[in-house]
């Protein structure tokens, strides 16, 4: 690949990944008795989330907690797990798409929250649902240059005014049925929390390598799904046949510098049962080395993959191969290989 596509990591090390899950459960069948007359009206079954989607459930904040509090909650313990004082922190990256303000940035709030010193770098990076693999790659340079010793990464989303904007607008407009699947993503969202801390491996060998991986775009698909807290709106076959060709074009030629045809686990972005049957079949992977948190959890966006890898981490054994995948809006793709 050209230019920074393919990066290489020498020492760094994943020392522990935490989440935050919300509490209330949200079924596809609660937002059907919402939607049901949009439904009727336009002669839909009720099921679409289960069938097509595979999303049984998704999980919202209760009345008074906030995501950024639960990200600060999920960095408290992710440090605590990595025996890392806060002080010792040297940069804070916020992957969140989540935010109720346009400045200042989301960062600043968890940095406070989780009593890092002043010295401690601490922003937002946003690129849809790669944001947290993204923040991980950047953390892991900077701790290779020596500039810092330990990394936080957090992710934190909530998924309440978004969902609850689209239902309303279903029900109350004389909408198609294109224009109720354009928006069909949108009740796939789910809320909760993920922090990672990142340190030296050296400095660590009880830790977990980060070895490197490879990014790829296709921004020719930038407008294919576009969204705010007013709604998701999609053009989900265009995007899913963007997206597939541009997982597979990455994958054929990171070939050419890694292995990744026979990992121990694969801890895939979790959109829906559509998305995850394609790229197993795209890439030619082990669909029993793929876990699956959507159907309880829904789409939490960047925060979906260090969740899922929190679930896993538990089986995961010293020496497994791990590899992190997803794609974003955009069109963005990452890969990142983790030695366990």
């Amino acid at each position: 690949m050209d230019g920074n596509a393919t990066t290489t990591h020498t020492n760094v090390a994943l020392l522990s990944v935490a989440s935050t899950i919300a509490s209330r459960i949200t079924t596809s069948e609660s937002i059907d008795q919402r939607l049901q007359g949009a439904l009727k009206r336009l002669r839909l079954p009720k099921g679409l989330l289960q069938r097509v989607a595979g999303v049984y459930e998704r999980r919202n904040w209760e009345n008074g907690q906030k995501f950024d509090d639960a990200a600060v909650a999920a960095g408290k313990r992710a440090l605590a797990q990595a025996g890392v004082r806060p002080d010792q922190v040297g940069l804070l990256i916020n992957t969140s798409v989540t935010r109720k303000n346009l400045e200042p940035s989301v960062a600043v709030s968890i940095h406070h929250g989780l009593g890092l010193p002043s010295s401690a770098l601490n922003f937002d990076i946003a690129n849809a649902c790669l944001g947290f693999v993204n923040g991980m790659s950047l953390a892991s340079s900077l701790i290779d240059s020596g500039q810092i010793d330990y990394a936080v990464i957090v992710a934190g989303e909530d998924a309440d005014e978004i969902q609850n904007n689209t239902v309303d607008r279903l029900e109350a407009n004389s909408l198609s049925r294109k224009d109720f699947m354009s928006e069909f993503a949108s009740l796939t969202l789910g809320s909760g929390a993920a922090a990672a801390v990142l340190g030296r491996a050296d400095a660590h060998p009880e830790g977990h390598r980060v070895l490197g991986g490879v990014t790829r775009a296709a921004t020719q698909f930038n407008d294919l799904c576009v969204g705010s807290v007013d709604g998701m709106f999609t053009d989900a076959k265009a995007l899913l046949k963007g997206g597939m060709e541009l997982v597979v074009s990455a994958w054929n030629e990171a070939k050419t510098d890694w292995s990744w045809g026979k990992m121990d686990r694969y801890i895939l972005h979790q959109v829906s049962s559509v998305h995850t049957n394609a790229i197993v079949k795209a890439a030619g992977l082990d669909e029993a080395k793929v876990p699956r948190t959507y159907p309880l959890l829904g789409n939490i966006g960047p925060a979906s993959i260090p969740i899922t890898l929190a679930y896993e981490a538990e089986d995961l054994k010293k020496g497994d191969r791990v590899l992190l995948m997803g794609v974003g809006s955009g069109l963005n793709t990452a890969m990142l290989e983790i030695a366990w």
